[in-house]
């Protein structure tokens, strides 16, 4: 029998909020980024790493590629108590990324990448669309995708035609993973704007979310409804959300806006290409999946995920496994560890790489 080692063992927090054009100013993320000892991570610690998308950024204020968005600077000031580091973030329009990270994983991060695709009004225009952030973690190849698709009950078809846009367009330097699915993790989250298919009204839909008939709405759900017809998202797998749908809500309140039939617009799925390396074992379990009704900002609730990304090898390390994946990815224009020293550099930390 083999023996096997975990080479990397993380807790990984994804969230997602269509925040519609509001500042952060005076609003607390502890709740929110389960800074509160509220956290679904193995003993109950915090994060590893976090991945927020949001969408539906204010970009009202004159852009500076040498400043975050507030939002980014908020969130750094929330976790910088607590260690973390910001990775890199990508930001396109209102839609964005950011990833941050404790201390001792930098150093296991490498060849991190940023990509963007627009596709509102063809691909012109960049309020819809998809921002990415991909690297080597621990020797694997990790993607991590933020899209807003676009928006109402019958631009199913729009949508479907989004996914496949961000999934054609999306290319990065990195040697074997030039593109989103050729990751060894995905992890695919977002405002993905899917409704509820059939003719119930907002009214029915509200009756059956207060009575937590989930299932039963699920059962409607146009993003499910795709997956299994193969039509889009159908190489990702979802959690059954367990939890009310999160969008219309009125601004300040948790009650419905009943304009829009309530849905699950807001989405976290992944996938995993579980034994593709000989002697290594890859998994990403999932931990929790839930909405944060105490926030009100917008019309939307935030959506949250934790993941156990493990990787299980046999007498190897994660240099190796980087070896053996990324192979030939130090390109031209590729960050590799120069990254890792901009990220020691940006926060002063002192380290010899």
């Amino acid at each position: 029998m083999v023996t096997t080692t975990a080479i990397a063992d993380l807790c990984i927090f994804l969230l997602t909020w269509n925040v519609g054009t509001h500042s952060p100013r005076n609003l607390s993320l502890t709740s929110l980024l389960a800074l509160n000892g509220t956290t679904n991570c193995p003993g109950n610690q915090l994060p590893d790493i976090y991945v927020i998308g949001l969408q539906e950024v204010s970009t009202k204020q004159v852009l500076n590629i040498f400043k975050d968005d507030p939002w980014v600077l908020e969130i750094a000031s929330h976790l910088e108590d607590h260690e973390y580091f910001k990775v890199d973030s990508k930001q396109l329009q209102g839609i964005l990324i950011t990833m941050f990270t404790k201390h001792k994983h930098i150093t296991h991060m490498k060849n991190i990448e940023t990509e963007a695709t627009r596709t509102g009004l063809g691909g012109l225009w960049g309020n819809k669309g998809a921002v990415s952030i991909r690297l080597s973690l621990y020797g694997t190849g990790a993607v991590f995708v933020c899209s807003h698709l676009a928006a109402h009950d019958d631009k199913l078809k729009e949508r479907i035609e989004d996914y496949h846009q961000i999934v054609d367009n999306h290319k990065y330097q990195a040697s074997g993973y030039r593109r989103i699915f050729d990751h060894d993790f995905v992890f695919w989250f977002g405002d993905l704007n899917f409704r509820l298919s059939g003719d119930s009204s907002a009214w029915d839909v509200r009756t059956a979310a207060e009575g937590m008939r989930y299932d039963e709405l699920l059962k409607q759900d146009q993003l499910n409804l795709l997956r299994e017809t193969g039509n889009a998202f159908s190489l990702l797998e979802e959690q059954a959300p367990n939890f009310a749908p999160t969008f219309k809500f009125i601004e300040g309140t948790n009650d419905y806006d009943l304009k829009r039939r309530p849905a699950w617009c807001d989405r976290i799925l992944h996938r995993v290409q579980r034994n593709i390396y000989p002697a290594v074992t890859l998994s990403a379990t999932q931990l929790s999946y839930q909405s944060n009704m105490e926030y009100t900002l917008s019309d939307h609730k935030p959506v949250s995920a934790t993941f156990n990304y493990k990787v299980d090898t046999a007498n190897q390390t994660d240099e190796e496994l980087h070896e053996m994946t990324h192979a030939g990815a130090s390109t031209p224009g590729t960050p590799n560890n120069k990254s890792v020293k901009r990220i020691y550099q940006e926060y002063n930390v002192k380290e010899s790489l």
